[in-house]
């Protein structure tokens, strides 16, 4: 595996294009699109064409999420019955075997418990497994994004982890509930990181490439965005009409700095746009120069490039995003109050006595 600091000058000596895509962690991880050309390191090579081109052509994101971690028996045993709909669905191991039933949970459960039991280099609160989804959008072939987990498990955990998985077909997103055990046969511990979570993403959209689904795995600010999604408690709070307190204390952080007067943009909002600005920019940069070639096939994914930089959100935080609904909620009230008429001077006198 390629270190941290010679992965990083690799990136370094890429053609310009490679920056708007690349995920900005401490230590990157290098993907096929950032393999350099050997002759000449600063051309873009077929494979940072073809990404580019599924980026502007805004091919589906897929989704690797871990959503949590196991820390005992009964734990554990809870969400392999969830995960399996207490034996109803079918899970698939990494030697491929299949588990039915409620025996086929109770043998999984069993067998990872006594293994954690005699993991003398557990913690006391360390975890039993970790819990991870793969996603993607609705419409996709389910049976693709199954067969593309499977050979992402192989390649990411087999030659270390223990692992099961169950595909749910019961919401409009097709995804698989992926479950890898913590410790390794050579008695290290899973532990991702960032950059990992990103490398998991770009394979899980790979594997979905060879098998014919346009996916992609690309980092938020290439897209132009800034917000961090919401997580999903918050999100269903708001669809039954819940205030969540993450939203009611962002506001009132919001009212009070307004009431004070410090509005302005803060240091890391700042940076923020400027890193956006220079995205922009490079994805403008490289239109032009797909321009200049004179093909057609350069001047039509140079139009594509930028239609895609034209239709990209405004860089704005959650403080700006709330910040300016205050300001439109305050004008509103302004406009209202401005509309509603004076009815005193109308109104009749009574009888002079």
């Amino acid at each position: 595996m390629m270190s941290g600091k010679h992965a990083k000058e690799l990136l370094d000596d890429l053609p310009p294009i490679s920056y708007v895509w690349r995920t900005p962690v401490r230590r990157p991880r290098v993907s096929e699109a950032d393999i350099p050309d050997p002759v000449a390191p600063q051309r873009v090579t077929p494979a940072m064409r073809a990404r580019l081109e599924r980026i502007v052509g805004r091919a589906p994101e897929v989704m690797v999420k871990i959503t949590g971690r196991t820390k005992d028996a009964g734990h554990l045993k809870s969400h392999l019955e969830y995960i399996m709909r207490n034996g109803e669905l079918t899970a698939e191991t990494e030697q491929g075997s299949l588990m039915h039933g409620r025996e086929g949970l109770k043998d999984l459960q069993s067998r990872w418990t006594e293994d954690a039991v005699l993991d003398d280099k557990r913690r006391r609160d360390g975890s039993v497994s970790v819990n991870i989804i793969l996603s993607m959008p609705p419409g996709t072939d389910p049976i693709a994004v199954k067969d593309a987990v499977r050979a992402f498990a192989i390649e990411t955990f087999e030659a270390n982890h223990d692992y099961v998985f169950v595909q749910h077909l019961d919401d409009k997103h097709p995804h698989v509930h992926l479950t890898v055990r913590s410790q390794g046969y050579d008695g290290k511990r899973l532990n991702p990181r960032k950059a990992d979570l990103a490398t998991w993403r770009e394979r899980f959209a790979g594997e979905l490439r060879l098998r014919g689904v346009a996916a992609e795995a690309t980092p938020r600010r290439t897209r132009g965005k800034v917000c961090k999604h919401d997580k999903g408690t918050v999100v269903a709070l708001r669809r039954r009409g819940v205030v969540p307190d993450t939203d009611k204390g962002a506001r009132e952080d919001v009212v009070r700095a307004a009431k004070a007067g410090a509005i302005g943009a803060r240091p890391w909002e700042q940076k923020a746009r400027e890193r956006q600005a220079k995205i922009r920019a490079q994805y403008l940069d490289h239109a032009k120069e797909l321009e200049r070639t004179g093909k057609g096939s350069d001047r039509a994914l140079a139009m594509k490039v930028r239609e895609f930089v034209a239709r990209m959100p405004d860089p704005e935080t959650r403080r700006e995003q709330l910040m300016r609904e205050l300001g439109s909620a305050a004008q509103r009230a302004r406009t209202d109050q401005t509309d509603v008429p004076d009815r005193s001077a109308s109104k009749p006198r009574g009888k002079e006595r």
